[in-house]
This record gives structure tokens, sequence and C-alpha cells, in this order.
């Protein structure tokens, strides 16, 4: 059984915000733009577009078991939180492992891990990792460098469609991403081969680890590339939760489906339009610096400067 929809999805982006932000207080640190730019895409995959089981691990992560192999029993993956691995289930592989935080914040948010999870992150031993891998929750392979995930995926995809499994295949991904020669070789191929049974959603936020985007290597008119490569467009925008149901049901026959959302890295706190564009991992450099953070983001997203204290 598939875990049913309990929360309305703009309450589900809502609490993804506030978790990281009380991880990033708490922790002097963290990727909050990803949760302002993702929470909306995230929230409506788990919560309406995903087709997922109950989840086959714990609900405490456990600790990494070491690498898959034929001698390691114990050995697993963190797409145990996403369910089964059967034909009638979707597959959903994160591409952009540095949104580690962002996918465990929404694993609890929905009910498919414990509320005390992030107790063991960047813990050595553990599998709970800042920047994911295979062994992290919610993540089914390791993605680093970046724009691996796609290809991996669409070979799942592939695969999928000539055993005539029903459940669909969908990616995450970082605009970043399409910097990167590997992805557009695979859109040529998914195209080619005509593979129908992928959703991918990617977080156009414009920013990267050295700064905006167009600073670094601008992407140019992004919908009219991917459109180019063969797959169906939809650009969106990325908060827009019904811009996304429209979008997900806009599939073509015979082609890869890529929903750009078009999304601000300070969307929801837009203190942190202060820092533009050096977004892409948040500390402090004073307690100062901290405290007036601390303050201004807990009031735009309406958390009692209490609960920060709390461990």
């Amino acid at each position: 059984m598939s875990i049913p929809n309990k929360q309305r999805t703009e309450d589900v982006a809502a609490g993804i915000r506030k978790r990281v932000f009380l991880h990033t207080m708490r922790n002097n640190g963290g990727y909050l733009s990803q949760a302002c730019s993702a929470a909306e895409s995230l929230a409506f995959l788990y919560n309406e577009a995903l087709h997922l089981g109950e989840p086959t691990l714990p609900k405490v992560p456990p600790p990494f078991a070491g690498v898959p192999s034929s001698t390691n029993p114990q050995a697993f993956t963190g797409a145990g939180y996403h369910g089964p691995f059967t034909p009638e289930y979707d597959r959903f592989i994160v591409s952009p492992a540095h949104y580690a935080l962002v996918i465990y914040s929404a694993l609890i948010q929905v009910g498919r891990m414990d509320e005390d999870a992030l107790d063991h992150f960047n813990r050595d031993g553990g599998s709970v990792e800042m920047i994911g891998a295979e062994h992290s929750p919610g993540m089914e392979v390791t993605t680093g460098s970046l724009a691996q995930g796609l290809s991996m995926a669409s070979g799942l995809a592939w695969a999928r469609k000539r055993r005539g499994e029903p459940g669909k295949v969908w990616v995450y991904m970082s605009d970043g991403e399409f910097q990167e020669g590997q992805t557009w070789e695979c859109l040529a191929a998914m195209s080619y081969h005509g593979i129908d049974n992928i959703r991918v959603v990617v977080d156009v936020n414009r920013q990267q680890c050295d700064g905006a985007m167009s600073s670094v290597l601008d992407l140019g008119d992004l919908p009219a590339r991917v459109a180019a490569f063969g797959a169906t467009c939809r650009s969106i925008d990325g908060h827009d939760l019904q811009a996304f149901r429209t979008a997900a049901d806009g599939a073509e026959t015979g082609k890869p489906l890529l929903i750009l959302a078009n999304t601000s890295p300070f969307e929801g706190m837009p203190f942190l339009k202060r820092r533009f564009p050096r977004l892409h991992y948040v500390r402090f450099k004073s307690a100062d610096e901290r405290q007036e953070m601390q303050a201004a983001i807990a009031a735009e997203l309406g958390v009692d400067i209490a609960e920060i204290a709390r461990a």
C-alpha cells in the first residue's frame, strides 16, 4: 500500500523549510537556499506525484553497513525509504547529493523517517550523510560528480519499459547539471530510445557553488535547448503547486518529460537575499550574524525562537 496523503502539500513544503532552518541554526550552517528553492517541488513529489510503497528500512536510520557486495548481505541503499523495488511502484533518483538535508527533511515531514532522524546527521559511522551517498536516506545511487543521476535513471527506465513494468522513474536534478555534457548525451539517448516512462524535475534556481550561474556558465534558453534534444519540456513557476500538477500530466508518448521548475533561492526566507549569490551553503561569520539571521528568518517562517534551542 502507498502511504496516504495526510497533509496539504503546502504544509509539507512549509515543514521542509522549517526543518532545514532549525537544523541550520542548531548546527551553525546548512543548505538553506536549497530548502527555499526545492520545498514545493519535493513536497509535490512526495505528497502527490510519487507512487511509493511502505519504507523497508527502520524509521531511525541505521549506521553505515559497508558497501554493497556479494559478501556483505547487511549493505543497504537509502532507497528503502521509498519502499520496495516492485514493478507497480515508482523509483525516485535524487541526482544533486548536496540536497541531502532537504531530502531528509521531506522524508521526515511525510512520515517516512522518524522525527529524530536528523540527530544522526553527518555523524561518523552514520548513514545520514551531509552529502548523500547510496546508503543515505532517500538515495539509491551515489551521484557525485553531478549529472550522473539522470543517466542511471534513464537506464533503469529503459529496462522497466522493456519489461512492461507500470511503475515510472522520477528524477530530481539541479540546473547546474546542465553544464555537464553527460546530461545532454542522456537527453539525446532518451529521445532516441523513446524512453517515455521517465519524469524529471529540475530545480532551476540559477545558482551554484561559485555563485550565480550567469557568472559561471550561463545556460541561455534552457527550455528551447531541452526541447531541441527531443524531450517534452514544461517550464513552470517552481513554487506554484497547481503548475506542477498540470506539468506532470503533460507527458507525451515516446518522449521523456522534463519539468523545469523556476525557483528562488530565498523563497520563504527573503532575508537570505542579502547574501545572494553566495548562498550555496550558509554558515555564519560571527555570533551576531547568526543571531540576526536567526531572528529574521524565524519571523519569516513563523517559527518560535525557543524552538531553536530544543535539540
